[in-house]
């Protein structure tokens, strides 16, 4: 299973997504920013990172939001991917490794053709699931409590 982390950020309302390039994996497909794990991590460590790489930026790292698990069927690949909210990113955002960014608002998210498994995550963001973001103080409208929401793996996944 590859162990994968990813940013929610969020600024004045709107959320950073970012547009892998054409002729690379899952070409032209939208994302929250992130990547890998690599051995030895953790997984803030981990974003931290690949947000200096991919975008030229630091953040502050809030709570994990969401984590899902997802298998890849064409790849062979299985991922458990986890989503931390994120502060106001300095110095801004450049694109440093994709095809196009944008700043987004969660009702508009549904129009980008994103990768599988971060639908999940888009469902509840497009349904206002979500307040709060920017500070990394994530409460869930469904449930207010601390905990991570997490969704289980459909059959076959």
């Amino acid at each position: 299973m590859v162990r994968v982390v990813a940013a929610v950020i969020e600024h004045s309302g709107r959320l950073l997504i970012c547009q892998r390039r054409r002729g690379e994996a899952f070409e032209l497909k939208w994302e929250f920013p992130g990547g890998k794990i690599q051995r030895g991590e953790t997984p803030r460590a981990a974003l931290a990172r690949e947000l200096r790489e991919e975008l030229g930026i630091g953040v502050t790292i809030g709570r994990e939001i969401f984590r899902t698990r997802y298998h890849y069927v064409e790849r062979g690949v299985r991922v458990e991917l986890s989503f931390f909210a994120a502060s106001l990113p300095f110095p801004a955002p450049r694109n440093v490794v994709f095809e196009r960014i944008a700043w987004v608002w969660p009702s508009d998210l549904m129009r980008y053709d994103f990768l599988a498994a971060d639908r999940p995550l888009i469902s509840l963001l497009v349904r206002g699931e979500f307040e709060h973001l920017s500070k990394g103080a994530v409460r869930s409208k469904a449930r207010r409590e601390s905990s991570v929401r997490r969704r289980q793996p459909a059959p076959g996944q």
